[in-house]
Formats: structure tokens, C-alpha cells, sequence
């Protein structure tokens, strides 16, 4: 196959975004990457979204292209849950290492503020299995939640390990201008926050966000020519595993974010302790464990004690979300994923405009449902 780079990246502020339709946001992320290769237009066009058919828009492809002026281009919407961001770049990779193509914009664009919470909550909770989970009245939190409580339980973990989490990330994210919540949080404040799902909190969930970002992908040749500090797609991975937790082999790992993670170092010829910088997902404090150790940032049940010992922040290695991650930075979903490899590219590069960290080797992991489909990509200068 061949060498893949990324050479552009564009992001639209994450929040609450009411003025802009949702081929306005996504031309918003895609004209800054593409500005970014002097406005060479991509070859195709491809999106990752969950829920557009629920709360806008279907054939977001066509919509989207045309809306760029790309008329005529190949194009697609590629879906996973809060994994689609990532589903859609290992698309657009593919595409590119194939041959098929040398340019490819890959984009990822969610409005879930365009309808009311519980809508939009019931559409998210169709990441989990409607036949065996979501019949019984279950909500995605609590589906979560009830992995949280056998994960404390199991390992000992106690609220405020947990919740220092939140306090992190919201520290990270204060300085992120394309943060949706810029605010620092105390850890008293994270753990007398709401009960969503207990033990699960207000401030260990991430925001309901609108959002949109987008990469543009190149074959080596073409890359040269359209940047000056491209960006090696040094591995890609992708794993699945069972929609509903019932029939998991363990509730304490997340298989498919440990196989993933395996399979794009290994295409990478990398190890984890070579990763300086990595945006990990973080829907919920859980989440964000289950990932780190997965990964194999830390050992099993560990990632809360490490984390209450000063590890994971700016400097260290590796440096997680310096975006504020899901928490803070925001969960456009069908976006997060690239709003992922987006961020690692600039701190790469140098030029991310929040907290910088830097390093020669970045990872991005995006989790679909409770860790049922999930993308690694390994970036490297």
C-alpha cells in the first residue's frame, strides 16, 4: 500500500450552534483544510456522521460536496456511532493507500442540538442493541454507568480518583479556543455535581456539542507538493465487538480498543511507550480509563491511581487530551473522531492553539458505542 499524509486540517468551534445549517458548518471545517493545500479541491468527499437522518439530513455526501463546489467528485457517509469520525477516515485512508485516489477530504459533521435532549438522547442510545438493551429502558449513560460501578468496585477506585478526571480535562480545555466548555473545574464541584446515572455525574459526561472538522488526506507524491510539514499516517486499526455488554468476555477491558490500538502500532512498527501525545475518547470518566488501559497506557485498573499521581497531563508521556478531550473540548459525534486526528496533526506540527505538547508521535482512538467499534490511527512527523 501506499504512504498516506495528512497535509490540511479544518475545525469549526464546538458548541451549541444555532446560526449555521449543518452544510454550513461542515463547509466551514472543509474550506480551512482545504485553504490549507492552496485550494487544491480533493478528489472525494467523505463523512462521518451518526445521527443526521434523525435530527436534519441524509445523503450527506452529495449535500456537502455540492455545497463546496465539488460537484462531480466521489463521495460517501460512513457511520459508527461515536465512532464514525474515525470509521470514515480509515475509509478515506484506505482510499488513498489503495491508489484509487490521491486527494481525499475526509469530514466529519454533527448538529445534535437541532432537536430536543430527549430526542437527541434517544438517538445516541441506539449505539447499544435495541433488541436486548435499550428495550428495557436503559439509557446510553446508564449502560456506562453500570461499567462504572463494577470497575470501582473491582479495583477500589473511589469517587474523587475518578472525578480528577473531569477536573484535568476541563484544565486542558480551558485554553482551547474551539473548546465547547472553556471553564476550570474544582474536583468538589465534579463529585457534588447531578446524578445523571449513578455513580456516573453531571461532570463526567461530556456536553451534547455541534461541530464539524476535517482532514485532508494525500499519497506521498501529492503530499510533498501541497505542504510544507505533512503529517505520516504511520498505522491505522479498527475492531469491533458485541453491541450489547451482556455477552462481553470482560466489562473491565475494552477488547476492540486494545485490538485497534494493537493493529495501528503494529502497521506503524511502533510500541505505546513511543507515543508522546494522544487524544483518547472520553464520552464519559469511565471511558476514558477503559481506553488508557486498553491502550496500554496504564495496567488494568491502575489508570485512576496514575492519574491521581500526576500522570497524563501536559509534559508527560504520554500527554493526554491537551484538547480538554471529549469533556470539555465537546462530542459532536460523528465529528469527534476527526476533531481527534485533527488536533494531534497540529500538535505535531506545533501550531494547535491550545495547550502545545508537541512530540513525534501522536495517536488518536475514537470509541462507537460502549467500546463496540473502535478506530486507532498513529500519526508521526
Amino acid at each position: 500500500m501506499g504512504k498516506v499524509y495528512v497535509v490540511g486540517v479544518g475545525m469549526t468551534k464546538v458548541g451549541r450552534i444555532i446560526d449555521k445549517s449543518l452544510r454550513e458548518l461542515a463547509a466551514e471545517a472543509a474550506f480551512k483544510a482545504i485553504d490549507e493545500v492552496g485550494n487544491e479541491p480533493p478528489e472525494a468527499v467523505i463523512v462521518g456522521n451518526m445521527l443526521s437522518s434523525l435530527i436534519e439530513q441524509e445523503n450527506l455526501a452529495s449535500l456537502i460536496a455540492d455545497y463546496l463546489g465539488l460537484r462531480g467528485a466521489t463521495g460517501f457517509k460512513v457511520e459508527g456511532a461515536c465512532g464514525s469520525g474515525g470509521a470514515a477516515f480509515l475509509a478515506g485512508y484506505s482510499l488513498v493507500a489503495s491508489g484509487l485516489f490521491s486527494r481525499v477530504l475526509v469530514l466529519g459533521v454533527e448538529k445534535l442540538n437541532e432537536r430536543p435532549t430527549p430526542d437527541t438522547s434517544r438517538g445516541l442510545a441506539w449505539a447499544a442493541d435495541s433488541d436486548y438493551e435499550l428495550v428495557y429502558g436503559v439509557s446510553f449513560a446508564g449502560l456506562n454507568a453500570l461499567v462504572m460501578r463494577l470497575y470501582m468496585s473491582k479495583y477500589g477506585v473511589t469517587r474523587e480518583e475518578m472525578g480528577l478526571w473531569a477536573v484535568l480535562m476541563h484544565e486542558n480545555g480551558y485554553y482551547n479556543p474551539y473548546a465547547h466548555l472553556r471553564k476550570k473545574v474544582t474536583l468538589e464541584e465534579v463529585i457534588k455535581s447531578p446524578v445523571i446515572a449513578d455513580p456516573i455525574r453531571l461532570y463526567d459526561a461530556c456536553p451534547i456539542s455541534d461541530g464539524a472538522a476535517a482532514v485532508y488526506i494525500a499519497s506521498e507524491d501529492v503530499a510533498r507538493k501541497l505542504s510544507d510539514t505533512p503529517i505520516k499516517v504511520a498505522g491505522v486499526g479498527n475492531a469491533v465487538d458485541s453491541t450489547d455488554i451482556t455477552s462481553r468476555f470482560d466489562l473491565d477491558e475494552f477488547l476492540a480498543s486494545k485490538l485497534s490500538a494493537e493493529r495501528a502500532l503494529r502497521m506503524a512498527k511502533l510500541y505505546v511507550k513511543d507515543i508522546d501525545v494522544a487524544e483518547i475518547h472520553d464520552a464519559y470518566s469511565i471511558v476514558a480509563m477503559l481506553s488508557i488501559e486498553s491502550i496500554g497506557f496504564a495496567p488494568k485498573g491502575r489508570a485512576p491511581k496514575m492519574l491521581s499521581e500526576g500522570r497524563f497531563r501536559p509534559g508527560d508521556k504520554p500527554s493526554l487530551n491537551p484538547s480538554g478531550g471529549l469533556k470539555s473540548r465537546g462530542h459532536p459525534v460523528g465529528a469527534t473522531g476527526i476533531y481527534q486526528i485533527a488536533e494531534i496533526t497540529m500538535q505535531l506540527r506545533g501550531d494547535f492553539p491550545g495547550l502545545k505538547v508537541g512530540g513525534e508521535v501522536g495517536l488518536a482512538q475514537n470509541i462507537g458505542g460502549v467500546g463496540s467499534n473502535v478506530t486507532t490511527v498513529v500519526l508521526r512527523r
